[in-house]
């Protein structure tokens, strides 16, 4: 395909054929305790269609099935939703949730596999990637559904939110381990802002508003923009079924936050939040790079730095800085730790506005402030690390990053099992296509109810 779209070139061509490969090559050794299925999901339109945003390309999940030893198979599937054949999201009735492009996330819960867009409900898949339908949680799920759920590792909860640039602006919701929502709450005091990810912690929830926030002046189809008249803020939340009447917002410098990599509450009482922002220029840099607009950045993550907040909400007071200067996004972490202190985290690194730097999986110690890099090489793009916790674990780090790389010079891809100790290859799996570069995924794990062929 060619194109003057940034989003369908390079890295990014979408694939025009769903295919399914069986006994894949394996270099090194797969550690036979990685028995399930490593799923990522991102943006890939239909041959022919040209989408006005990277956002609006139809969702197609990946698919690759370890057990044993061996990759036994990689497929690939559109998530197939009214909008994959042309149906519009606003219609003469209003908005059609169901209209998803389910391009962002794929999750597990509950036995379900959830194909996920924050602007939609959620799509269902089977096993095999073929798409169920719409998923709204019997009727319960009223509003959109982010693409960045949260499942509490204590309680096996699945928290999450939809929010809208029209009131209600933010909706809390809580389903049980049945995947079955028992809690839901309208957030006071929120605003029309982009809320793309939020934070979980062992007594808190903690959502992101940040200067990027409902336009109905652009035309990209993605209505949002940066404006300095909007707040950044952060809203703390105590958990449980009365918090949202004690939600408290504090105003935080400007910028904007995709991704969060963590949050919990420190011996202090106060509450620590991590993840990449953009400033002003990075976030038009990146916009133009989504939408194909001339001066944009050399990619879709341009000047987007770590930063922590340190949130003492007794004080009422926020203290902020940037922690690293590489271009980083996709944070990842072990989810054991997740809403608790972690030391380790994960990330993709990206060459900077200039061009300079490479593409790489990183791991930041946070206690020791040292940063690690497995340099991917040239022309080669990692995707999200997701991390998978060795059998006998007794460290954070003990266990595997799996990532999928595309590799222009080659016309390839492949999985990369990396140690996630000191991000050394275990193991490369040859995929039988180069696999556009996507979005979010999920290790789903072999349970007891898995089906032994599948």
């Amino acid at each position: 395909m060619t194109s003057d779209k940034p989003y369908l070139t390079g890295h990014y061509t979408p694939l025009t054929d769903e295919v399914t490969a069986t006994e894949l090559t394996v270099e090194g050794v797969l550690p036979p305790e990685l028995t399930g299925r490593l799923l990522r999901n991102g943006h890939n339109p239909k041959p022919g269609v040209t989408p006005t945003h990277w956002f609006k390309g139809s969702g197609m999940v990946h698919g690759i099935r370890l057990r044993g030893g061996r990759a036994e198979w990689y497929r690939n599937r559109w998530v197939r939703t009214p909008a994959l054949d042309g149906a519009p999201y606003l219609t003469e009735h209003g908005p059609d949730l169901t209209a998803s492009v389910a391009g962002t996330h794929v999750i597990e819960h509950a036995g379900r596999l959830l194909a996920l867009c924050e602007a939609n409900v959620p799509f269902e898949l089977t096993r095999d990637l073929d798409t169920v339908g719409a998923h709204d949680f019997d009727g319960k799920l009223r509003t959109a559904m982010t693409a960045h759920p949260k499942e509490d590792p204590v309680t096996g909860e699945l928290h999450f939110f939809g929010s809208s640039p029209f009131p209600p602006h933010l909706v809390y919701y809580v389903a049980d381990t049945k995947g079955e929502i028992v809690h839901t709450a309208e957030i006071r005091g929120a605003t029309a802002s982009l809320k793309h990810d939020f934070a979980l912690t062992r007594r808190h929830v903690v959502f992101v508003e940040g200067n990027v926030t409902f336009d109905p002046a652009e035309r990209s189809g993605i209505p949002y923009g940066w404006s300095d008249r909007q707040p950044s803020r952060i809203g703390v939340m105590p958990r449980g079924d009365d918090g949202a009447g004690h939600i408290r917002w504090l105003t935080v410098e400007p910028g904007n936050l995709l991704h969060v990599a963590n949050a919990y509450e420190d011996g202090r009482g106060r509450i620590v939040l991590e993840g990449p922002t953009v400033d002003r220029e990075g976030f038009r840099l990146s916009w133009n790079w989504w939408v194909g607009a001339p001066g944009r950045g050399t990619e879709p993550a341009a000047r987007s730095y770590t930063r922590r907040w340190v949130i003492d909400t007794v004080a009422g007071t926020v203290d902020e800085q940037i922690i690293d200067d590489l271009p980083v996004e996709f944070p990842t972490i072990n989810e054991r730790y997740l809403g608790a202190e972690n030391r380790y985290q994960y990330a993709v690194s990206f060459p900077d506005e200039q061009g300079y730097g490479g593409y790489g999986v990183v791991k930041y110690d946070r206690t020791t402030g040292a940063r690690r890099i497995h340099r991917a090489g040239d022309g080669r793009l990692p995707g999200e690390a997701v991390f998978v916790p060795a059998d006998r674990a007794t460290r954070e780090d003990d266990g595997y990053l799996l990532t999928v790389v595309s590799d222009l010079k080659q016309d390839a891809s492949q999985l990369l099992v990396l140690d996630a100790s000191g991000l050394d290859r275990i193991a490369t799996v040859h995929l039988p296509h180069r696999v556009t570069a996507g979005i979010h995924g999920s290790w789903v794990p072999d349970g007891d109810g898995d089906d032994s062929e599948a």
